[in-house]
């Protein structure tokens, strides 16, 4: 990749930075496709984050910027201007600067989560899910399986008032949606999702009780750190379909091309010219 006085950057904001997986899969797609841009892992702790993100803003060769954790929150009133998704989410993951200078957000992880498990052949409208964890991702998660269709998602998060904060704003924009806030017993459900940090370090408890979950029940992560965690590893050894973290990451890129005004492609073009490391 070379990198001259016309290369245009996209920051990827966030703290820690070791499990970034972003610059593996987009830097080498634009490699390929010859796009001058480049995606720059950018370390920022959370005290310092509405100052740097102010700051990268004001450089003249910024496309846009990743918001990754622990920013997708608070990242949202720093905005002028949001979408739907990111009101229903509360959280964000992808900033621009409209030509009138202002910077907008939207949120993709619910997208690509969404997007992925339905091409490993999901049945979303009318089922039945439950999201561990309440966070940025989980809420964004949660709001994209609302928008397609579910028909009743139980929350848990150990905050639980951050569950029944997003528990009442599905309700109000989904109120057909049979949401319960508390509960993250798996039986008889059709996805359980772990929208925690939880498998990012070995021996982090399992978000669920492996012993209720059912051969049937589809399982998603979130973690990127590793591709198989734990949590992983005992779903599919008792028979349940999976999909890995990066998995979301895939199926949201082309989203975020778009949303950043950058050539588009499918998943599968990318995950043919990553180079994704754990």
């Amino acid at each position: 990749m070379n990198i001259d006085g016309n290369t245009e950057f996209v920051a990827h904001l966030g703290w820690p930075t070791h499990s970034f997986k972003a610059p593996m899969i987009y830097n080498p797609y634009f490699e390929s496709v010859g796009v001058n841009a480049v995606v720059v892992p950018m370390g920022c702790k959370p005290e310092n984050f509405a100052h740097v993100l102010r700051s990268v803003f004001a450089l003249e060769n910024i496309r846009g910027a990743l918001i990754t954790m622990p920013h997708k929150v608070s990242v949202v009133d720093l905005l002028d201007e949001v979408t739907p998704t990111v009101k229903v989410a509360g959280s964000c993951n992808a900033v621009k600067r409209d030509a009138q200078g202002r910077l907008v957000g939207d949120m993709f992880d619910g997208e690509g989560f969404v997007r992925g498990v339905k091409r490993k052949g999901l049945q979303v409208q009318g089922a039945k899910a439950l999201v561990v964890g309440a966070g940025g991702v989980g809420c964004a998660i949660a709001a994209s399986l609302a928008a397609a269709g579910v028909g009743a998602l139980d929350l848990f998060d150990v905050h639980a008032e951050s569950a029944e904060a997003l528990a009442q704003r599905l309700r109000t924009h989904y109120p057909r949606i049979a949401v319960q806030a508390g509960r993250r017993d798996p039986a008889g459900l059709d996805l359980v999702v772990n929208a925690t940090p939880l498998g990012m370090n070995p021996g982090d408890p399992l978000p669920v009780d492996m012993s209720r979950l059912e051969p049937r029940t589809f399982v998603g992560e979130v973690v990127m750190k590793t591709e198989m965690t734990a949590f992983l590893t005992e779903a599919k050894q008792r028979g349940c379909p999976i999909q890995v973290g990066t998995d979301m990451l895939f199926e949201q890129i082309p989203a975020y091309l778009e949303f950043f005004g950058f050539p588009t492609t499918t998943a599968e073009n990318l995950r043919a010219v990553a180079r994704v490391q754990y």
